[in-house]
């Protein structure tokens, strides 16, 4: 269900129309005709999911560039009433938009995945922690928490998904990916038949990449078939900018495959050169040993005689002088 909401002196509903389909289905027809190029509107679309007041709601504040300076103050000034007077318990998430691009289904996905992306590195940020990777040389998993660039989500090319669309039913046991900087988008680079020997050479020596690879290898008795992501960043060997795509990408890449795809990755690694990737290395990460609690320090006696003069401490009671 959505609603669209005009002002003409105060709020009034200019459309609403009733569910047909699910959410997904339903948004681009409901949403997009609402929207006029030099009028300023305010949308509330209905979600399937609930909380625990109701069904849970999309608030779309519509702003285009080209209308009147007037109109856009008014609808500010009012936004705020209108949500509490909707219910601000209601309004699962707030989009602004000044193009059919940021309301659209597509955008509001990209407003997701923004949402749950850190915040931006500078570029001195950015070049202290490739600095800090290189210098104690300890590798760090996709899954530690970094900062990025919030809200860059690249679409994935129609043969990059194909690809991992066989990774994921075993047809293939390798896909690399790229970052296509000049269309921004996220292309397949190869899908070679790749062997765990194989795997170090798969990794370029002067620029970043994605890896999924398929890592066949036994676990106490059992064979196993897991799926391995890898990220490959050769520290200074890539510009700056390349260096931050790459990194800004990643989550929503992942978050994609996983959510998306529905795609299991046992394991996430970021390394600097494809040498790191021995037999040992890569079973240890999928299966870190557990190490044995260990007993704390005990202190040694000192040798048995030899302790000196006994201290005494006395009170004050004890240092007062008897008076008869």
């Amino acid at each position: 269900m959505s609603h669209q909401t005009g002002i003409q002196e105060q709020l009034v509903v200019g459309s609403s129309r009733q569910p047909a389909e699910s959410w997904e289905k339903d948004y681009e027809s409901f949403v997009l005709p609402l929207l006029e190029d030099k009028q300023p509107c305010y949308v509330l679309y209905r979600l399937d999911s609930q909380n625990a007041q109701g069904y849970e709601w999309i608030f779309i504040a519509w702003s285009p560039d080209h209308s009147h300076v007037r109109q856009k103050m008014l609808y500010a000034a009012t936004r705020a009433t209108l949500k509490k007077e909707f219910g601000g318990g209601h309004i699962k998430d707030e989009v602004f938009g000044t193009t059919k691009d940021d309301v659209s289904l597509n955008g509001y996905r990209k407003y997701l995945i923004s949402q749950s992306s850190p915040a931006p590195l500078t570029a001195a940020e950015e070049e202290l922690r490739q600095i800090k990777i290189n210098e104690v040389q300890v590798e760090v998993g996709v899954d530690t928490k970094h900062q990025t660039l919030q809200g860059v989500a690249f679409p994935l090319a129609k043969e990059a998904i194909q690809a991992l669309e066989k990774l994921k039913n075993k047809r293939l046991n390798y896909v690399q990916l790229q970052i296509d900087i000049k269309n921004e988008t996220i292309v397949l680079a190869s899908t070679l038949h790749t062997e765990l020997k194989d795997l170090p050479n798969r990794i370029p020596k002067d620029s970043a990449r994605y890896h999924f690879f398929l890592y066949k290898h036994s676990h106490e008795g059992d064979y196993l078939e897991s799926i391995v992501f890898i990220y490959s960043m050769p520290g200074y060997m890539c510009s700056i900018r390349e260096r931050m795509l790459y990194s800004s990408c990643k989550s929503p890449l992942l978050e994609m495959v996983e959510r998306q795809l529905w795609m299991q990755i046992i394991r996430k690694i970021e390394i600097d050169n494809g040498d790191e990737l021995t037999p040992d290395f890569l079973y240890e990460e999928v299966h870190p040993k557990h190490h044995a609690h260990k007993q704390n320090f005990a202190k040694p006696k000192g040798p048995a005689g030899k302790r000196g003069i006994r201290r005494l401490i006395r009170g004050p009671a004890d240092s007062e002088t008897p008076t008869d």
